[in-house]
């Protein structure tokens, strides 16, 4: 059946979660092409805060990488804008800033633009320096400006301007938060909730302006034309210094597109209740830009349920509607709990309950009309602020529990409270997300289910904190009662995926074994139809380990699906955060020569390669090569890297060793080379890494490797089991050796024992501590014939396999993935 095209401007959180939804639904229906401005896949724009704040780091807020859209067949074309939509035609037409078009035709079109920031209509308002913060562009130039700035002015007191000044003030500026209303956060608290807001941010070390009115900002007018920003003048014709500015004064949707395309446009893109646009029922719209009934909401949740809707439409149920969303409000600076929901106003017909405590920074207030709970403010104890914002959206009566409400859910029957006991006694019907609209029965059950045991599981299965954050202390509570014990490490018995009760060794020893009749399961849908695979086409996470557990446990007969490896040992290339990748030339430990640095500086100058960099596996790493240019680039270096970016051996580092360092006992870079040239092909559980150093002063930090070598008078000492990663971890002495010949055969004899009884993703250090470094021994130094055999099996697995950068038809690469786009079109050439 001949898929139907499916269209969406726009890559950020309420968009793909639209897909998301969809591709749970109706994973086949639609060839999905999806343009987004930013040079990024989609991530959490929430987090940008604590990424500011440096709690966090731009790659931990990535939701959906690059190998995400791929994995799933989706077209992503980043770094470019839709400039037209014709309707007419169904054409959509975009263009990136050097003025490159890419066009994609629709049958359904997904509107998904976000917002703009406002900014100020001041004179300097376009000086260098004065920044809105929406993306990652702004907080990347924030942080940068830290460096070497120290004034900062933050135009704003709502919740983005807070978060930033924070940020900024932890980074080490000196900051000053200018806000033209008398209360901070003012659309979310009370005049004594934002005082005492206020007053802590101030004990923290930021400044205030309240009830200031900007005039103009003031340039340092260096170059004539305004240069940077130096100051900020206010009405009163007071100023304050600033090297830096940020206008968080609010948002406006982005909707210049959907007027360019003759839309309705009124406060946003007006959408019915089945997100379709009401000028065109093929578009629809999710997110900042819509406008619902009149509202356009700038909060994850309600996009989140508008996506839920959309993709619910797109799949052709037709059955979700969306009325309208309640909101909740939280602060993400760290230590200062505040929450907010519904209308917490004072009025005629309303009710308030009150608790302050100005002395120990707790004050709640909670507002009835006709007996319901329809607004709350908290602020120091917001411990249920959930409960609260479940009354509010059930719209119950409290008229039972109103002598007892102020004090929350704790005294209402005989729950308990904080921690593990709140979480325990908690009704399985019960929000504990609400960015997602994730329950705690949801979550328990994907726990129990898919045996979860970690936080990072939990999210991935159920999105249950995966957005603002701010349930995380609760999904962990939940995981630890309903998981058991620590429930931090992951347990040797745990699944492999949600495709299958085994696990790895499991799946392993299955694999390994010949079946009764003789036969061997030699694809990854022999291994799905033995052993009964819930799923008939796995998941990107069982599909790689079953591949690489045949391809290690008979090479040269198990057939290798290249489709079921990772972005990067598919392109044969590191892909890099803007889309384009990493091409780094092999260099036999570490040497090259007058040649290769003349080709590789041709390659540089002829693709325009932007970045040159040495890296610490003694390579050059060319950074910006586009997919297109890869087989180029390739053929006119013309030195083998076709297995640097697998699950294989990547480097191998050495000193200079006795050939030339004058503290050498050994020649340590022609040992690293033999290495290197013996085992590069080798596919393995996870990335290896092995350094030669030809002295004990120990220059190529053999003690953190994979496999580490260093020179002694007597020969050789080898070191297994190191890692250099997050957590560094000393490689283990293992044995002495007498000649080159042994120390082949020893790291091959240990390698192959990796490849054969690690589990897939499982790095040297942990197989190790997994099986003993006893078990090691005891299989390699002590029985001479064993050691022997893996070796060999080694060598068997290694001859003959293909290098992919050069022969491309053995190692069944995929080439059309290389060919440019056609701009009129919007498909492969």
């Amino acid at each position: 059946m001949k898929k139907i095209k499916l269209v969406m401007v726009g890559n950020g959180m309420a968009g793909v979660r639209t897909l998301e939804e969809l591709l749970k639904i109706a994973p086949d229906l639609y060839d999905i092409t999806v343009f987004g401005a930013e040079p990024h896949p989609n991530y959490n724009r929430i987090l940008l805060s604590p990424v500011l704040a440096g709690e966090q780091t731009l790659d931990e807020i990535v939701l959906n990488p690059f190998s995400w859209y791929a994995e799933h067949g989706i077209t992503l074309h980043v770094g470019m804008t839709v400039t037209s939509v014709d309707r007419v035609k169904r054409l959509v037409l975009a263009q990136d800033g050097d003025g490159k078009q890419v066009s994609a035709e629709y049958d359904r079109l997904l509107l998904c633009t976000g917002s703009t920031p406002f900014m100020l209509p001041v004179p300097g308002k376009d000086l260098e320096g004065v920044l809105a913060y929406r993306d990652i562009a702004d907080t990347n130039a924030m942080i940068d400006a830290a460096t070497r700035f120290k004034h900062a002015v933050v135009i704003g007191g709502g919740l983005l301007g807070l978060e930033a000044a924070n940020g900024l003030m932890l980074r080490g500026m000196t900051v000053t938060v200018v806000h033209v209303m008398p209360t901070l956060m003012e659309r979310q608290l009370d005049n004594v909730a934002g005082d005492l807001l206020r007053k802590s941010l101030e004990s923290r070390g930021l400044k205030f302006l309240m009830g200031a009115q900007t005039q103009e900002l003031v340039g340092s007018e260096n170059d004539g034309q305004g240069g940077r920003v130096r100051a900020i003048r206010f009405k009163d014709g007071s100023e304050v210094p600033a090297d830096l500015v940020v206008m968080a004064v609010g948002i406006r949707p982005n909707t210049a597109l959907a007027q360019s395309m003759r839309l309705h446009v009124d406060k946003g893109i007006v959408v019915s209740d089945t997100m379709q646009t009401v000028t065109d029922a093929r578009i629809y719209s999710v997110g900042e830009c819509a406008a619902h009934r009149g509202i356009a909401y700038g909060l994850v949740a309600p996009l989140f349920e508008q996506a839920k809707v959309a993709a619910n439409h797109l799949a052709h149920y037709g059955i979700g509607r969306y009325v309208g969303s309640l909101t909740s409000t939280k602060l993400k600076v760290t230590g200062i709990d505040l929450f907010s929901a519904g209308d917490f106003a004072s009025g005629a017909g309303k009710e308030e309950i009150v608790m302050s405590d100005p002395f120990g920074g707790v004050y709640k207030k909670l507002v009835i009309k006709d007996d319901k709970l329809i607004g709350a403010c908290m602020y120091g104890d917001t411990v249920d602020g959930s409960w609260y914002f479940k009354l509010l959206r059930e719209g119950r009566s409290i008229a039972d529990i109103r002598d007892k409400l102020m004090f929350g859910e704790s005294n209402i029957g005989d729950s308990g409270h904080e921690g593990h006991n709140k979480a325990a006694s908690m009704p399985d019907d019960a929000e504990v997300c609400g960015c997602n609209g994730v329950k705690k029965g949801t979550i328990c059950k994907a726990i129990k289910e898919k045996g979860l045991f970690t936080l990072e599981e939990v999210r991935k299965h159920t999105k249950a904190s995966a957005s603002c954050g701010s349930c995380t202390g609760l999904v962990e509570q939940i995981l630890m009662f309903t998981a058991g014990g620590d429930y931090s490490a992951t347990p040797k018995n745990k699944a492999l995926c949600a495709c299958t009760e085994h696990g790895h060794a499991a799946v392993r020893e299955v694999i390994r074994q010949p079946l009764p009749d003789g036969r061997k399961l030699l694809s990854i849908q022999d291994v799905f139809a033995h052993m009964d695979w819930k799923t008939p086409n796995g998941c990107a996470t069982c599909r790689p380990a079953i591949n690489y557990y045949l391809i290690s446990s008979w090479p040269k007969e198990a057939r290798d699906d290249p489709q079921s490896r990772f972005i990067n040992e598919r392109s044969h290339a590191n892909i890099q955060k803007d889309g384009t990748y990493s091409v780094v030339p092999r260099m036999w430990g570490g040497e090259t020569s007058a040649s290769e640095l003349r080709r590789i500086a041709d390659v540089v100058d002829k693709y325009q390669i932007p970045t040159v960099k040495v890296t610490g596996g003694q390579r050059i790493d060319l950074l910006g090569v586009k997919k297109e240019d890869l087989q180029g680039v390739w053929n006119d270096i013309g030195m083998p890297s076709g297995h640097a970016y697998a699950k294989a051996l990547r480097t191998v580092k050495t000193c200079v060793g006795s050939e030339w360092c004058r503290m050498g006992t050994q020649d340590s870079t022609q040992m690293g080379k033999d290495l290197e040239r013996a085992m590069w092909r080798m596919y393995a559980p996870h990335k290896v890494k092995f350094a030669v150093s030809g002295c004990p002063r120990n220059c190529a930090e053999a003690g953190i490797k994979d496999v580490g070598i260093i020179g002694v008078d007597s020969g050789w000492e080898m070191y297994i089991a190191g890692n250099g990663g997050i957590k560094t971890e000393v490689a283990h002495f293992f044995t002495k050796l007498k000649t080159a010949a042994e120390v082949l055969e020893y790291t091959g004899a240990f390698c192959e024992l990796y490849r054969q009884e690690g589990w897939y993703l499982e790095r040297t250090v942990h197989f190790v501590n997994r099986v003993g470094l006893d078990y090691v021994k005891r299989r390699i130094l002590e029985d001479g014939a064993g050691r022997k055999a893996l070796w060999e099996q080694l060598q068997f697995a290694l001859e003959g396999e293909p290098d992919p950068w050069f022969d491309l038809q053995q190692a069944q690469v995929d080439t059309r993935q290389f060919v440019a786009l056609n701009p009129n079109v919007g498909e492969a050439a």
